[in-house]
C-alpha cells in the first residue's frame, strides 16, 4: 500500500454501519476466545512448515518494523459501556517486512491487572504461549507468539486488540499522527492514541537491521500532517526502501533530566532504544525542552553530560550513536536569550565530538541564515518550534542512509 493510501477508507466503511459493527465484534468474542478456538491453537501444524519462503538474504531474526514508547495512562475517552463488545484498531505504518510478525502489548501504567482476549495482526489470530487471551500484569508487558502474516515494508497495519474488563488507566501514546479507531455497540470512533501496543516486530524480511530514532516532539512529528506518515524518521525509512527498519520512539513534550510528558530520556532509554529487537543504531535528538521547558535547565553541561550517558549506554550494547543538535526557537512563547545561549553552548560541545559518534547537524540545516536564532520560514510549522511536512523531509533527508546500507551490508557478509 502506498504510504500516504491510508487505511480510513476500509475503516469508513465499517463505521458507516453501527449495528454491523457491533455484529462483528460479537462474532468477534466468539471466535477468539472460545473453546473452539483453543482447540484449534492447540491441533494446529506448529513450525517452520507454515512458514512461507522468505527472501534471498533474509533474516531469521526479529526487528522491529514499528514501535512507539509509552507515554502516559488515561481514562479511557471511548470507554464502552458493554467493555466486552468494544474492539481497539491500532492502524501504524511499517518500516520493513517480513514473513512473520509478533507484538508488544504494554500495561506500563495500568493498576490493575489487564485482560486482553483477542488480538490478530490484520485479521491473522495471534496467540500467547499457545492461548488466545493473555493477562498482562500493572506496570508490565508481554510479548506474543509468532503469526505467519505478510507484512509489507512501508505499509499501514492493523493490530486489533480487545480488553473486555478493562478497568484503570491505558497505556497510551497520543498525539500519534496517524488515525486509529474503537468500535462498540455504539459505533466506530477515530483516535490518535495508540492504545495498548507498543511495538510490532518482523522477520523474515530483506532488513537485518533496526534504527531507533528517540526524540521529543521534533521526532514524534508535531506539526506533521496527520497520516502523511512525514515524520523525519518516515523520511529516512523512505529512503531505506525496507532495507533498513525505522523506529520512532519520539515523545512530545519529553526533556533529558526532569519528568516532563513521558518518563524522561534517561529513564526510558533502556525500554525504547536498547530494548527495541535488532537496534543497531540510535539518532539522539533530545535536549530542547529541558531549555525551553520550566523549569528551565541553565547548565549546559548537565545537558551534554547526561546526552554522553546515553552513548555510553547505547556502546555497552555495540550500538552506533548519530546525535543532533538542537536547533532554534526564538519567536516561540517561552525563548529568552539566556536560553538560547544554554542551546548554542550544547550545540558547541556537541560539535567538538565527544558526545556522539556522528553529528546530526540540525542547528544549521534548518535555521534561517539570515536570522540564526529562527527556524526558516519554509520549514516553521507556525509555532516558531516545530517543522512541517518539508521541515521534517529535510531533517529526515540529513541521516546518511548509504553509510547505514554500507555498514549493514558488512554486518551481514560476517
Amino acid at each position: 500500500m502506498p504510504r500516504r493510501q491510508g487505511y480510513a477508507l476500509l475503516i469508513a466503511l465499517v463505521a458507516g454501519t453501527a449495528a454491523l459493527a457491533a455484529a462483528v465484534a460479537f462474532a468477534g468474542s466468539l471466535l477468539f476466545s472460545g473453546p473452539r478456538a483453543t482447540a484449534a491453537a492447540s491441533t494446529a501444524p506448529q513450525g517452520v512448515a507454515r512458514t512461507p519462503a522468505a527472501p534471498a538474504h533474509s533474516s531469521g531474526s526479529w526487528l522491529a518494523t514499528w514501535a512507539a514508547a509509552p507515554v502516559v495512562g488515561v481514562s479511557d475517552p471511548d470507554q464502552a459501556r458493554d467493555q466486552s463488545r468494544r474492539t481497539i484498531r491500532n492502524v501504524v505504518h511499517t518500516s520493513a517486512g517480513g514473513t512473520q510478525a509478533r507484538v508488544t502489548l504494554s500495561n506500563l501504567f495500568g493498576t490493575r491487572p489487564l485482560l486482553i482476549d483477542h488480538v490478530t495482526v490484520d485479521t491473522r489470530p495471534v496467540t500467547f504461549d499457545g492461548a488466545p487471551s493473555v493477562t498482562v500484569a500493572a506496570g508490565r508487558q508481554t510479548v506474543s507468539d509468532a503469526v505467519v502474516v505478510p507484512v509489507s515494508a512501508d505499509a499501514d497495519l492493523v493490530v486489533t486488540l480487545r480488553t473486555p474488563t478493562a478497568e484503570g488507566p491505558v497505556t497510551s501514546h497520543p498525539n500519534s499522527h496517524q488515525t486509529s479507531y474503537t468500535e462498540d455497540e455504539r459505533g466506530t470512533w477515530s483516535t490518535t492514541q495508540w492504545r495498548y501496543l507498543t511495538a510490532v516486530d518482523v522477520r523474515g524480511g530483506a532488513a537485518t537491521a533496526t534504527l531507533v530514532a528517540f526524540g521529543d516532539s521534533l521526532t514524534a512529528g508535531t506539526g506533521s500532517t496527520t497520516d502523511a506518515n512525514t515524520r523525519w524518521p518516515d523520511t529516512v525509512a523512505d529512503r531505506l526502501r525496507g532495507r533498513y527498519a525505522v523506529v520512532n520512539q519520539g515523545i512530545g513534550g519529553n526533556r533529558l533530566l526532569r519528568e516532563g510528558i513521558g518518563p524522561r530520556a534517561l529513564d526510558r532509554f533502556e525500554r525504547d532504544v536498547l530494548g527495541i529487537a535488532g537496534a543497531k543504531t540510535v539518532v539522539i535528538a533530545l535536549g530542547v525542552n529541558d531549555i525551553q521547558a520550566f523549569p528551565q535547565e541553565t547548565d549546559a553541561m548537565r545537558i551534554t553530560g547526561a546526552l554522553r550517558t546515553l552513548t555510553e549506554r547505547a556502546h555497552a550494547r555495540g550500538m552506533k550513536v548519530i546525535g543532533a543538535t538542537l536547533m532554534p526557537y526564538q519567536g516561540y512563547a517561552t525563548w529568552t536569550p539566556a536560553q538560547d545561549a544554554v542551546r548554542e553552548r550544547v550545540n558547541t560541545e556537541i560539535r567538538a565530538g565527544g558526545v556522539f559518534d556522528e553529528v546530526l547537524d540540525s542547528d544549521l540545516a534548518l535555521r534561517d541564515p539570515d536570522h540564526p536564532r529562527r527556524l526558516r520560514p519554509a520549514y516553521d510549522a507556525g509555532d516558531h518550534l516545530h517543522l512541517n511536512d518539508a521541515g521534517y523531509a529535510h531533517l529526515g533527508a540529513l541521516v546518511d542512509t548509504d553509510a547505514l546500507l554500507k555498514a549493514k551490508a558488512t554486518t551481514d557478509a560476517l
